[in-house]
């Protein structure tokens, strides 16, 4: 005898107004022809329209509280001067499901504790988390000495470590912002390439680059070059080295050897910070996994005290939408 079907939760519907202050943001709240809405109507499965001063939002209850929520803070990171565009719409969709949502996106709950807004300032941007594990990333990188920074691509462990400490570097607070990471093909073999030691290790360091340019102006990133503020080179340049007075970071570091890693964090000296990014599931290093600094450091150093440890999954990615779902298909149950 078959069972009859389940009965089916009925979906309670809702609309509600959400009203603006200052006319003049709505126009970028809104986006090109109404862009913006309708990405949030498409993701959260609501209607909305524009009324006057006012949206007004119509859908299932849970969906309609979530859009009224994305839309205010969307407004929010409008009127203090934060740039608005689909990532950050994305990442607020995706983050309004978390408990502390307020807290996460522009650091209100962290206000409220009495403590500093969870947002980082750099000459060009302002940046604010996108989900909820770079809201922990962020206090980890001006609580610990030094941080290891896992999971897949996309989650903005190197923006976010590089975005701090060009915010450090540019209060005083630290003296150099050294950038490393080992100079590993990634499953290819590029062969002689021309030119001085700069020339032949730029390939590697470049989204390092990116990360720089995208938080200061050109020349100041070329005149802090020049004077050795900033400073960029594959780790085995660090050998013999103190570094004080610095923050430093250390990028793709799945792909250091035991020796290599052990090399590195040795280098710590006074008044540092050091963050080490890396993929475990992406090591490029003859031997794989089992030869990895990366994952060995992370074994014998998490829980000793001056350590963070944070962990990004594919949920955290922050790049396109497909990216994470490319990920989770690479790296899911069914991988």
């Amino acid at each position: 005898m078959t069972k009859p079907p389940a009965p089916q939760r009925e979906v309670r519907r809702a609309q509600v107004d959400v009203n603006f202050e200052n006319q003049s943001l709505l126009g970028a709240l809104f986006g090109q022809f109404d862009a913006n809405l309708v990405q949030v109507e498409n993701r959260l499965g609501v209607f909305i329209s524009a009324r006057g001063n006012a949206l007004h939002i119509e859908g299932p209850e849970d969906s309609v509280a979530r859009a009224r929520d994305v839309l205010n803070e969307m407004y929010d990171r409008l009127a203090m001067g934060q740039d608005l565009d689909a990532g950050a719409i994305e990442s607020l969709i995706a983050m309004s499901n978390e408990p502390t949502f307020d807290g996460i996106v522009d650091g209100k709950l962290n206000e409220a504790k009495g403590g500093p807004p969870i947002m980082i300032r750099t000459r060009r941007k302002t940046i604010v988390p996108r989900s909820a594990m770079q809201a922990t990333y962020m206090r980890s990188l001006v609580r610990d000495d030094i941080i290891f920074a896992l999971g897949p691509a996309g989650t903005g462990k190197t923006y976010l470590a590089v975005a701090q400490a060009v915010a450090q570097l540019i209060t005083g607070s630290v003296q150099r912002l050294i950038l490393s990471r080992p100079a590993v093909e990634a499953g290819e073999k590029l062969g002689f390439l021309p030119g001085d030691m700069k020339d032949k290790v730029d390939p590697y360091l470049r989204p390092l680059y990116d990360a720089l340019y995208d938080c200061m102006p050109p020349e100041q990133v070329e005149r802090r070059l020049a004077s050795g503020e900033i400073e960029i080179a594959p780790i085995a340049f660090m050998r013999g080295r103190t570094l004080a007075d610095a923050f430093v970071i250390l990028d793709e570091a799945q792909n250091t050897t035991r020796e290599q890693m052990k090399m590195f964090l040795t280098r710590f000296g006074q008044n540092s910070r050091m963050v080490v990014c890396g993929d475990p599931r992406q090591v490029d290093i003859p031997g794989g996994d089992g030869m990895s600094g990366l994952a060995d450091a992370v074994g014998k150093l998490e829980g000793v005290e001056g350590f963070g440890t944070i962990r990004f999954t594919a949920a955290d990615v922050v790049r396109h939408p497909i990216v994470g779902r490319i990920v989770e298909a690479y790296e899911g149950p069914a991988a």
